[in-house]
């Protein structure tokens, strides 16, 4: 029997992984692949966005809280996951506020990194999912993430670098999320208006910079029918997600027809692979071994 495929999600808080690709990996693990989601901070400094749980309680104890929810989701999705261990670095309002000392965004970083690359080592993932060099967008530890990822990714097979962290191990593909496109809302947004339906997406849109995307979907993977899936994940993360609010306006089955896919950016591959793409695995196969640098 040949070894199952491996995927790996790199995430920065508690609920990015239901957000952003959980149908992806929800569809890969009902395929029989191995999913790991790496959480790199608790979510200490999220605030509560669900305007039902804002309880006195509840955000004294926020990391535990989120602890929970990121355990429900997990579950959900069927997925395994860890934490990093760093600490969650907040949003500051404006932009010139400094960043709690010792959050992961100010982390050297090697020292960010490395728990990171001894994950990669120990999982042996062969794609990597992760966000773009703006963190999707500008979050401190969205920006972050992407920086450890791809370090990550180009360190993990070399056996010179992070010397400790275990046998070397060469992931193959790395993806960039693009699930926030001004292309998928406009559609949602015409469809719902095409139906007599009010949409949520016209001030957005409205609001959107008018500037070219800078990273392309070249791989489109069919997942609608693990969207419930997702959305179940997503609000087990009941601090950060109204259940009534905006993730959940458009009906599923609208979403199922006018965009039934998550969409990403191949970033880097080490395997030959024809773009556009419908599968994060074109061009890797089962029980494969990449060869270390």
């Amino acid at each position: 029997m040949s070894a199952p495929l491996r995927l790996m999600a790199v995430h920065a808080h508690p609920d990015d992984e239901s957000s952003k690709g959980a149908a992806t990996m929800a569809r890969y693990v009902a395929e029989g692949v191995e999913v790991l989601v790496i959480t790199c901070t608790g979510g200490e400094r999220g605030s509560i966005l669900n305007p039902k749980m804002e309880r006195p309680e509840i955000l004294e104890n926020i990391g535990e809280v989120r602890r929970e929810e990121m355990a429900k989701a997990r579950e959900i999705l069927g997925v395994d996951q860890r934490f990093l261990g760093f600490v969650d670095s907040g949003l500051p309002e404006d932009e010139n506020e400094p960043l709690p000392e010792g959050c992961f965004a100010l982390q050297p970083l090697d020292v960010a990194s490395r728990p990171l690359v001894a994950a990669i080592r120990e999982f042996q993932p062969h794609v990597i999912l992760t966000y773009d060099d703006n963190g999707g967008y500008p979050h401190p530890d969205h920006i972050m993430t992407n920086r450890v990822s791809v370090e990550a990714f180009e360190a993990a097979g070399d056996p010179d670098r992070y010397v400790g962290t275990g046998e070397p191990w060469q992931p193959l593909k790395l993806y960039y999320h693009m699930g926030f496109s001004k292309e998928r809302f406009e559609a949602l947004h015409a469809a719902m208006t095409e139906r007599g339906m009010g949409s949520p997406y016209s001030d957005w849109i409205a609001r959107w910079e008018d500037r070219p995307q800078k990273w392309e979907v070249t791989t489109r993977v069919p997942c609608a029918d693990y969207f419930e899936t997702r959305d179940r994940a997503l609000m087990a993360h009941a601090t950060q997600v109204d259940p009534d609010g905006f993730w959940f306006v458009c009906p599923l089955e609208i979403q199922q027809e006018i965009w039934p896919t998550e969409d990403y950016h191949l970033a880097r591959s080490l395997v030959d692979t024809t773009l556009p793409e419908d599968d994060l695995f074109t061009g890797i196969h089962a029980g494969v071994s990449p060869a270390c640098s």
